[in-house]
């Protein structure tokens, strides 16, 4: 038998949920099995949706060396260098300044190199976070990026943060997003838009239809022009909704497409952008967060807003583009 003492990050979810996270190598139906026949929660049999607190104690009554492979080895912090800068950062969260060709995740071709890990480590560096010691959750992002995007990204340092960044991150006022990017020609009022994108998964693009199609997610994109020149305009765009790729093909729906976008953007201004400033992708720089309407624990956070400058490279072409 071993007995394992639930923690603050491990209380508030279900045997089961829990169970299935902490042993990541065993079925779903030896886990239920477990559960039936051998696991007690303070020394009493429990169903699968008895919910743990902090301070009880799971009574597993396998070997110490079968837990230990039905566990599996954990995946180790990549010791990467850092290249993300701190925005902020408290006892509960962490938001990070991604660099641009940063992915957020790992995908099929980059496991190691990435902004999470990078934010794993900084945090076992630091002492905050030991993921030796925690038995089922892991430091993650409440919000992704593309790798080409720039800007903030937010971390709960503690499960019960990280719920409700999860929360907050898909309330529409609860975490207002805004983003900064340069617009093929001069917009001169702002624009609310509104309209399902429909994602092709097997090309990873995304269109937009009528609202009353069948097909896709409503989305909403508010865009306000902050400077026009040249036939190009500096916006600040607020995400309303979060949907693949939202800001780029609303833009280009609207006839704003961003400088430098290929998948979206106008090709011969592309080019133009190409051969005379050297850029081959859209700027694109989340640099605002405000936090509207958080709940505990993060509900000391309501009113404040973090900012992150654009990287220089964006501040100077929009320079050269648009003007100081």
């Amino acid at each position: 038998m071993v007995n394992v003492s639930i923690t603050k990050n491990d209380g508030g979810q279900r045997l089961d949920r829990f169970m299935k996270k902490y042993l990541r190598k065993a079925s779903l139906s030896l886990i239920y099995r477990m559960i039936r026949k051998d696991v007690k929660v303070n020394g009493k049999r429990a169903p699968i949706e008895t919910v743990l607190q902090e301070g009880d104690v799971l009574s597993i009554y396998v070997s110490e060396e079968q837990l230990a492979s039905l566990i599996g080895e954990k995946n180790r912090t990549s010791t990467a260098k850092k290249q993300f800068d701190i925005a902020y950062e408290d006892g509960n969260i962490l938001v990070a300044g991604k660099p641009f060709g940063l992915l957020t995740h790992g995908d099929s071709k980059e496991k190691k190199r990435t902004l999470v890990n990078q934010v794993r480590g900084y945090l076992e560096n630091s002492g905050t976070y030991s993921e030796e010691n925690e038995k089922v959750f892991r430091i993650a992002s409440a919000n992704r990026l593309d790798r080409n995007t720039t800007g903030l990204v937010v971390f709960g340092k503690t499960a019960a943060a990280s719920k409700e960044l999860s929360r907050g991150f898909s309330d529409k006022t609860a975490v207002e997003k805004y983003y900064l990017t340069i617009l093929a020609g001069e917009l001169q009022e702002e624009l609310s838009l509104s309209g399902k994108i429909v994602k092709d998964e097997e090309k990873n693009t995304s269109r937009v239809i009528e609202e009353d199609g069948d097909e896709g997610r409503n989305a909403e994109t508010l865009v306000r022009p902050l400077k026009t020149g040249g036939g190009f305009t500096l916006a600040e765009v607020r995400l309303m909704t979060g949907r693949t790729h939202q800001i780029r093909v609303h833009l280009a729906w609207a006839g704003y497409p961003l400088i430098g976008d290929a998948k979206y953007g106008d090709p011969e201004i592309n080019r133009k952008m190409k051969d005379e400033l050297g850029l081959t992708t859209q700027l694109l720089h989340a640099y605002r967060l405000v936090f509207a309407d958080m709940k505990e624990p993060l509900s000391y956070l309501n009113g404040q807003a973090v900012e992150a400058e654009p990287p220089a490279r964006f501040r100077e072409i929009t320079r050269q583009l648009i003007g100081k």
